[in-house]
């Protein structure tokens, strides 16, 4: 330094974390946190990466990306080298280009088969962007050249031959998926990927989720059915059609068929899937598809017990086929309309309108947020009725009713992944690693990011090993055990005093601290199972957290005390303060890809669309203006919900009924019962994918488009707004749902006029589809900032949208709560016990609910060649104690009997079940669960008890030899 001059100031960040440095020779711009290869890519430099992948974290160790950093000897990997002031980076130089294009060669020689397994491999990619010859360097002879293909599991194929171990397939497993089953094994040329502890894909622990299969590079991990091994000729971005997360996915199509799927970056997965979404939408293509609508052939009965198992075990499809005949289009929609409007005109001229009328509706929640509205749209306009359901009604109808008791609002407060902010998160009476696996995907990272996890559940499912704390408490204990919590939280000093004050209504804190005298920790833990010290423990832990999460699932709703359960975990939120912040909330995992969407359009007999109750007169009369029905036509009454819409049938009260994607036959709780009262309606039409088992019981059967074959929105567990985008082409006559409302509409009175595209369409500004979103926003201020024509361009958005420019809102209740008074309501839990304990003729608790596998009745997953390839046969999961008490082992089979039907299917040995317990996944038609379970009713939701009931078990073989005696 020149004497008088200034000392040269090193440069720094600025106060926002952002920093200059120069790249090739020009100034750039670093963000907090960007690697020089993220700024690098942001303006339009490429360096070639291979264990790089956005999303995972650095790896560095293919060194595919160097760079050199001015002033240092050694090159830098640019995907894990952070940017400092004023540093000079080379991605240009010719020793950082000789060294990444001698990287990519030396891979290339371990990998000679990468272009032909992927045909867009990146690894071939990178050496003709950079010219490397792959032919340069003589392979290692390393442990992947005698690599034998692993082809034991029917989703993907494993080539060790074509790794380039860059590690991603490890790091997509373990970091992002949180499942632990990718490694590595060896050393040097030995060195490795291993499933487990080197076994078989098919005998590993891996649930087949194929983050591994999207991140691998080469090829070496590729979908069974050779789908990578050249490009598909349409790539499609939609949602998945299976949970309730709402994945976003990138359809690949070929010759008008699904070749393979990828996630997409959507804001519930972020690229993440599962094994049904990600292998099972070939669904689709099965042959059992309905292609032509049928009508009951004259004078053959509708039999219930053709849906019971036949001598192979399955029910016999071809027998429900046979009851049927092909016909047209006008034909089948004429005699559906007739009968509908026979039943209508006939109670008309009896003087009988709202629940008294004799006609009712299901739509369904696997359907568009369009096609849910234009149901209970049809059904309310054209016979003068409520009586409209799906089912909601039978998974988180409790939760909805407490929720709108407390909150005025029936909607999540928060997003799945806000348990990224989360210190504490619960997960109650839910198993989102089979049920929301990407959901679970996000709250085991945040368990690795340090959060504490408490799962409170009666069986010790999958993400036990994740917890801080499990609970597993007596099953139908629920409230007892939560009431213990309050207790401790109102007698310890754990209340948030100053929320309460501002946000809860006055009065209701004193009145629930006087409910919870009496549920002392003490007091309860030998009524739930669980010590007072753990429930006290678990109870401070919850409440002084900064910030506190709720998850629960049916395993909450689907009792008779459903309601209270939901109120008790509300009101530890609202006493504790944990909500109307990112990282708090109530969150009831809601089952199926549009139940919060079938929901928000009104698919719900109490009320309209965005929850207006149909007793509100000023509401009636909205709906009455915009359908264009007359002043005073709507009745001022709720409808039947689905049990009493069933019971109705079975008693003759209800006689025709229109049924679209929905399956009571399997989902309805004693479903003997259901069955009957389906066959002895005089009408039934059904709209479906394929001839369900309620279809077997139809007069007219009406092939429906599936989701990929047709354009709509839906809405999923976060309230987020979803543009779904038609892939695929119905077959033969298969026509999408909402057409068919339309034609049904018009046959019987009603002047619709959106002219839906019969064949899905395509995602227009002015479409048919976009005309009735639109009409359904109108009447619903969640939706008011929302039209078709901006959902075209956003693409996904978290309702509510009040204006035109408004973001939309992930979080909600911030600063008021949705009811009147803009405060919440505590409402305190009652006692209440299951409505069938165990007996001596019944001594087995029964749970049921779904699997990883398999979704809902198995209508879809069944039909997957991949899923059900992993779990093609029904199974009951039992304790092994359970097992040596019943004298039996795994793979015997077992015969479930409730006062209501009876299943026989094989054992399965779990030690997560409790003893005395039996798990029953309810997707298998061979063993209906819902022939076992009861219909008891919450008495304020409406929802049915299909968490418990009574049953026996005895041995098969047992029963056999006692018979033959």
């Amino acid at each position: 330094m020149r004497e008088g001059t200034a000392p040269e100031v090193p440069p720094r960040a600025t106060a926002d974390g952002v920093l200059s440095f120069t790249l090739d020779g020009r100034s750039v711009q670093a963000r907090p946190g960007e690697t020089i290869w993220d700024v690098a890519h942001r303006v339009g430099t490429e360096l070639p990466h291979l264990c790089h992948r956005p999303g995972l974290p650095p790896a560095g160790n293919c060194r595919a990306c160097v760079v050199e950093v001015v002033g240092e000897r050694t090159l830098a990997a640019s995907c894990c080298r952070l940017p400092e002031p004023g540093m000079k980076v080379r991605t240009d130089s010719a020793r950082a280009q000789r060294a990444r294009r001698t990287v990519l060669e030396l891979l290339a020689a371990d990998a000679p088969d990468s272009a032909a397994l992927h045909a867009d491999s990146e690894l071939a990619r990178w050496q003709q962007a950079t010219g490397a010859q792959p032919a340069r360097w003589p392979a290692r002879g390393a442990v992947q050249a005698t690599a034998v293909p692993d082809t034991s599991h029917p989703a993907f194929t494993v080539r060790l031959d074509a790794c380039i171990q860059c590690t991603r397939c490890v790091r997509a497993c373990r970091d992002v998926q949180g499942n632990d089953v990718l490694g590595m094994a060896g050393r040097g040329a030995l060195a490795r990927i291993v499933f487990d502890q080197g076994d078989a894909v098919a005998d590993s622990t891996c649930v087949a989720c194929g983050e591994c299969v999207q991140a691998c590079p080469t090829g070496a991990l590729a979908p069974a059915n050779g789908a990578l091994a050249r490009r598909a000729e349409q790539q499609v971005d939609t949602v998945c059609p299976y949970c309730g997360v709402g994945c976003a996915v990138t359809v690949h199509v070929t010759q008008g068929r699904v070749v393979r799927v990828e996630g997409a970056n959507g804001p519930a997965n972020a690229g993440r899937l599962c094994v049904k979404g990600r292998f099972g939408l070939d669904y689709v293509h099965h042959p059992g598809r309905l292609t032509t609508p049928l009508v009951r052939r004259p004078g053959v009965p509708k039999d219930p017990g053709l849906l019971l198992p036949g001598p192979e075990g399955r029910p016999d499809e071809a027998a429900w086929l046979a009851q049927f005949r092909p016909a047209t289009w006008d034909e089948a929609l004429d005699i559906a309309a007739a009968g509908l409007a026979r039943v209508r005109d006939a109670a008309w001229a009896a003087g009988l309108q709202g629940r008294a009328m004799p006609v009712a509706g299901f739509g369904s929640a696997k359907g568009s947020n369009e096609e849910a509205y234009l149901f209970q749209k049809l059904i309310r306009s054209a016979f003068r009725t409520h009586n409209v359901d799906h089912c909601t009604r039978l998974c988180h109808a409790s939760s909805v009713a407490a929720l709108m008791e407390a909150v005025g609002s029936g909607a999540v407060s928060n997003p799945v992944r806000d348990c990224a902010l989360a210190d504490v998160i619960v997960v109650i009476g839910a198993n989102p690693v089979q049920n929301h696996p990407v959901a679970a995907t996000w709250i085991k990272n945040a368990v690795r990011r340090g959060a504490r996890l408490i799962l409170i559940d009666p069986r010790r499912t999958e993400l036990a090993r994740h917890a801080w704390r499990t609970l597993t408490f007596t099953p139908g204990t629920d409230v007892a055990l939560l009431n213990a919590l309050l207790h401790v939280i109102v007698s310890d000093g754990l209340v948030n005093e100053a929320f309460v004050a501002e946000r809860v209504r006055c009065g209701d804190l004193e009145a629930l601290r006087a409910h919870l005298q009496p549920f002392t920790p003490e007091a309860m833990a030998p009524v739930c199972g669980i010590d007072a010290a753990t429930l006290r423990e678990v109870a401070h832990a919850y409440a002084t957290s900064p910030a506190s999460m709720i998850f629960w699932g049916m395993g909450v709703a689907q009792h008779s005390h459903g309601t209270d359960n939901a109120r008790a975990l509300i009101a530890l939120a609202l006493l504790t303060g944990h909500i109307g912040r990112p990282g708090t909330g109530l969150h009831p995992l809601r089952g199926q890809n549009n139940v919060q969407g079938a929901s928000d359009a009104g698919l719900i007999p109490m009320v309209l669309p965005d929850y207006h109750r149909v007793t509100e007169p000023q509401h009636r009369a909205a709906a009455e203006s915009a359908w264009g029905l007359p002043a005073g036509f709507l009745p001022d009454e709720p409808g039947l919900t689905v049990v009493e819409i069933i019971d109705a049938a079975a008693a003759g009260r209800i006689r025709a009924m229109l049924i679209q994607g929905e399956n009571p036959a399997m989902s309805d709780p004693d479903a003997g019962h259901a069955r009957a009262g389906l066959a002895r309606l005089q009408h039934l039409v059904v709209s479906d994918i394929f001839l369900t088992e309620t279809g077997a019981l139809a007069d007219v059967v009406l092939p429906a488009a599936a989701w990929l074959e047709k354009t709509g929105s839906v809405t999923n567990t976060d309230r987020t707004v979803q543009l779904g985008r038609a892939a695929l082409t119905p077959p033969g006559q298969a026509r999408a749902d909402a057409w068919i409302l339309e034609q049904l509409a018009r046959r019987l009175g009603l002047a619709w006029r959106y002219d839906i595209d019969p064949l899905g369409g395509a995602p227009e500004p002015d479409s048919g589809i976009g005309r009735v979103f639109d009409e359904m926003a109108g009447l619903m201020p969640a939706l008011a900032g929302l039209r078709w024509e901006r959902l075209l361009q956003v693409q996904a958005i978290t309702h509510p949208v009040p204006t035109a420019d408004d973001p939309g809102h992930p979080v909600v209740f911030t600063e008021h709560f949705a009811t009147a008074d803009g405060r919440a309501h505590l409402v305190p839990a009652r006692l209440g016990a299951p409505a069938e304990p165990p007996d001596a003729r019944y001594p087995y608790i029964l749970i049921t609910g779904r699997q990883l596998e398999h979704w809902h009745t198995g209508a879809m997953t069944r039909r997957s060649a991949v899923l059900d390839a992993i779990e093609p046969m029904p199974h009951v999961s039992l304790h092994p104690q359970t097992l040596r008490a019943l004298g039996v082992r795994a793979g015997d089979e077992v015969r479930l009997r409730s006062r209501r039907g009876e299943v026989t299917v094989a054992v399965r040995v779990d030690e997560a079940i409790p003893e005395g317990v039996a798990f029953l996944p309810f997707a298998y038609a061979e063993a209906a669960a819902n022939l076992l379970t009861i219909a008891a009713l919450d008495p304020v939701a409406k929802i049915a008890e299909v968490k418990y009931c009574a049953v026996a078990i005895e041995p098969v073989a047992a029963t056999a030899a006692l018979v033959s005696a």
